[in-house]
């Protein structure tokens, strides 16, 4: 494992994940109401790998529907930086385009979960 420097746009929050020497374990896309909005991919971290170190009063959080689910983005630049997905909310779901080192657009076959039909929307 290893200690990477994930930033928002304009170095406003700064935090670390630990990110093993392959890369993220798991990465997926989601095709809830807001991951296909935001277009972003999921960098999964555990419970104690990742911290934000500067620029956590920057922070805005967003919820909605079910609350369960916490959406952290930047209020000057507006990057969303990670989430605590309402599957496992203790783990972090990572921007990895936020992530030192990591070139999302060289990624291929990311597989998509399937966050439209999630089991807490059942009523």
């Amino acid at each position: 494992m290893s200690k990477k420097k994930l930033t928002c746009h304009c170095g406003g929050v700064e935090g670390q994940v630990e990110v093993p020497e392959t890369g993220f374990e798991k990465i997926m896309r989601c095709n809830c109401s807001i991951c296909k909005r935001k277009g972003y991919i999921i960098g999964i971290a555990g419970p104690n790998d990742f911290e934000i170190i500067k620029g956590e009063n920057l922070l805005k959080l967003y919820q909605f529907h079910s609350k369960t689910a916490k959406h952290y983005f930047c209020t000057i630049c507006g990057i969303h930086t990670h989430n605590r997905p309402r599957r496992d909310p203790k783990i972090y779901g990572i921007n990895i385009a936020c992530v030192e080192g990591i070139k999302p657009f060289d990624l291929k076959n990311i597989p998509v979960i399937d966050g439209e039909n999630h089991p807490h929307d059942k009523k």
